[in-house]
């Protein structure tokens, strides 16, 4: 691991370069020395998007992991929602979200282990792209008995369960790209 994927505290870097445009946007009708270069990040904890301001020397390429409150490239920067990304980061994206499913295989493993009841008729494991009432509750009998290790093991566990980990990934390109979802699992929104 290199220095550019620690943060200062010794910790990973949970910031994950999604796009990075050297000569600002495309569409923006300044001279070209009037424009900043701006990257796209997406945080890896909270799946938050932020348009990061760059400076004009920066050295980012698309997949760098970074800590955008210490990394020496920024500006500044603000978070945006998935319809500001340009075509180039919302196309990464869930290419980077797939690999970050895969790297922290616990993390989301753990989440069919330990979901819950939202209301007394929905379950977090019914917010899943294809788990209904029956997929539901053989997840949970299953998890009774033993928590899941692994994809692996939850998919051979759970009859009619395939591919866990896409099931997560679309869960989650689905809480970005949508406004107005209800309940959100992975990528919550603050309140406005």
């Amino acid at each position: 691991m290199t220095d550019a994927e620690r943060d200062d505290d010794g910790g990973v870097a949970t910031d994950i370069v999604l796009d990075f445009l050297p000569h600002g946007r495309t569409e923006d009708d300044r001279p070209q020395y009037e424009k900043d270069p701006l990257a796209y990040v997406l945080n890896s904890e909270e799946f938050e998007l932020f348009e990061v301001i760059a400076d004009s020397d920066a050295n980012v390429s698309i997949g760098d992991r970074v800590d955008l409150s210490t990394a020496d490239f920024v500006s500044r920067y603000s978070s945006i929602e998935y319809e500001d990304l340009p075509g180039g980061a919302q196309s990464e994206l869930e290419y980077v979200i797939e690999d970050l499913v895969e790297e922290q295989e616990q993390r989301f493993v753990d989440f069919y282990n330990d979901a819950q009841p939202i209301t007394l008729r929905l379950h977090q494991l019914n917010l899943l792209p294809g788990i209904g009432k029956k997929l539901r509750n053989n997840i949970l009998d299953e998890r009774k008995r033993n928590p899941f290790e692994s994809f692996e093991e939850l998919e051979e566990r759970i009859g009619g369960l395939h591919d866990p980990e896409q099931v997560l990934v679309d869960r989650i390109m689905e809480e970005l790209r949508e406004d107005d979802l209800k309940y959100r699992i992975f990528a919550p929104r603050e309140e406005e």
